[in-house]
């Protein structure tokens, strides 16, 4: 039977040697690329493996899953919550994640900060946005991103980070292409013009299937779970 560590391990480093290829072709450095190990549905033994692989970010879809998952795992890692949020989550979520991909409204936001000033932490927060305009997905539309990143620059302990997008699932990964670059359109726009915004230079996009494209349209996170847990003998 494979070595699941071995196997993460190898999967990770093909991912790397995927990123780095894909900033080559950009003109970017690999360092700007933040790996989220997403590890929603796989258990504690798998984020320790991560961590034995190098990777310190870990994304969730959960709270409580997270929750259980981070009382058994290594205190040096960074807690992304890259799922949607219930406001009656909030506390909880502040009180472990650093990083939160799907600031979707003003009511959140304005929760998230309430929470986080009880437990003194600061939050830092990727708005997500609806760029494809898929009925099925979260996130705000183009034109309501900017009320929303107001919003969430009002909050003292929410620090706007970027913008989050999820493209549709397709066959030929580069048809997602022009949803990143939009994206990435819309994210320097915002940090342009509206004032307080410099800090919104991250961009949270690009999964197993497409993160070589989102990378090559200046993704700074990508979000990977499939591409690392994958058995050794998928290409």
């Amino acid at each position: 039977m494979p070595d699941p560590n071995a196997t993460v391990s190898r999967n990770i480093g093909r991912i790397r040697e995927t990123i780095a290829a894909a900033c080559r072709r950009a003109g970017r450095s690999p360092e700007t690329v933040t790996i989220v190990a997403v590890t929603k549905g796989r258990p504690a033994d798998d984020v320790r493996a991560v961590r034995a692989a190098g990777l310190t970010d870990v994304g969730e879809n959960r709270v409580a899953e997270a929750l259980v998952k981070a009382s058994q795992a290594d205190e040096d890692l960074t807690w992304h919550l890259i799922g949607s949020l219930q406001t009656n989550k909030a506390r909880k979520a502040a009180g472990l994640f650093t990083v939160v991909h799907s600031i979707d409204r003003p009511s959140l936001a304005e929760t998230l900060q309430a929470e986080a000033d009880r437990a003194g932490r600061n939050l830092r927060c990727f708005l997500q946005v609806n760029i494809s305009g898929e009925v099925s997905k979260s996130g705000v539309t183009a034109a309501e991103a900017e009320p929303l990143l107001r919003r969430v620059l009002a909050c003292d302990r929410l620090q706007a980070i970027g913008l989050m997008t999820m493209a549709p699932l397709v066959r030929d990964p580069d048809e997602t292409r022009p949803i990143f670059r939009a994206l990435r359109q819309l994210q320097e726009t915002l940090a342009g013009t509206v004032s307080g915004a410099s800090g919104l230079t991250g961009l949270s996009m690009g999964m197993s299937q497409d993160f070589a494209v989102a990378v090559e349209e200046g993704a700074t996170h990508v979000r990977i779970g499939t591409a690392i847990f994958k058995p050794m003998d998928e290409p």
